[in-house]
């Protein structure tokens, strides 16, 4: 049987649910991967291989990175064991036991920290939010290129905020040193086609481009809009809520956040000082 390959006015629909898609005025493959991105939460058995991981990995590091400090570093779990207490503690997700490797994305001072210590130099600057911040964004600007890296070649991918539910347990599990915080966990394998996991739509673009000025004002029209476009995503997926609900739901109270209030606290407790 002969598979219909999507076009890209298709994939760019697809992204909106935009009833009266446009050509786009140009396209590559690399665009065709982004455009077709999708959370996989069920994977089949088979290994990622090192020299997948590997190649992962230094797409990874071909990511921008703030004075080229590289402020990131990457934790990759392979052992059942060590993924069902990590699974434990990010609220126990099926699918973190299903998929071979989990890579947890660090934010990284500890090997700077080393080597001003072994020039006997100050590092005054990493202890003030900007330098956290930095860590942060290298961490989520590297992982993001494993992602589409991972999905070029046809592997599905998710990511795992919820590792930062209980933070220090997390740093034991995987002797993270003070100055290294997990700031998020990627999974990585070969999505199960049973779970037939489709693209998420995004808000319209009038909801997030704006020209010259921000505008608050104009997005009332188009993310009323957008609540019609993803009830039929929620529908396909048999989930009952609209998208605002799940926005208030998971924003209206501190216990929605499960214990990620804390975050400064873990930081500062990890050695993280944020002046």
């Amino acid at each position: 049987m002969t598979q219909t390959v999507p076009t890209p006015a298709h994939l760019v629909r697809q992204r909106y649910r935009d009833p009266q898609p446009t050509e786009p005025a140009q396209w590559n493959e690399v665009l065709r991967v982004l455009h077709e991105h999708r959370s996989v939460r069920r994977y089949l058995a088979d290994p990622v291989s090192d020299d997948t991981l590997r190649l992962l990995i230094s797409a990874a590091q071909s990511a921008p990175t703030s004075s080229n400090l590289q402020v990131w570093s990457v934790v990759a779990v392979r052992d059942p064991r060590r993924k069902a207490r990590l699974a434990a503690l990010a609220g126990d997700q099926a699918h973190i036991l299903q998929a071979p490797v989990l890579l947890v994305w660090t934010a990284d001072f500890a090997r700077l920290r080393q080597l001003a210590d072994d020039h006997d130099a100050p590092l005054e600057g990493a202890d003030y939010l900007e330098s956290s911040y930095v860590g942060f964004i290298d961490a989520a600007l590297a992982a993001q290129n494993a992602v589409v890296a991972a999905e070029s070649l046809g592997l599905g991918t998710v990511y795992l905020g919820a590792l930062r539910n209980h933070p220090e347990n997390v740093a034991a599990e995987l002797n993270l040193p003070a100055q290294v915080f997990a700031v998020f966990g990627l999974l990585v394998g070969h999505p199960d086609p049973a779970e037939d996991a489709r693209v998420k739509p995004r808000l319209p673009q009038g909801a997030v481009l704006h020209h010259e000025t921000y505008d608050l004002a104009v997005q009332r029209a188009h993310v009323a809009e957008y609540e019609t476009r993803i009830a039929e995503f929620y529908a396909e997926q048999q989930l009952a809520h609209s998208w605002t609900e799940r926005v208030l739901n998971r924003l209206g109270s501190v216990a929605s956040l499960n214990g990620r209030h804390r975050l400064r606290a873990s930081l500062e407790n990890h050695g993280f000082r944020l002046k």
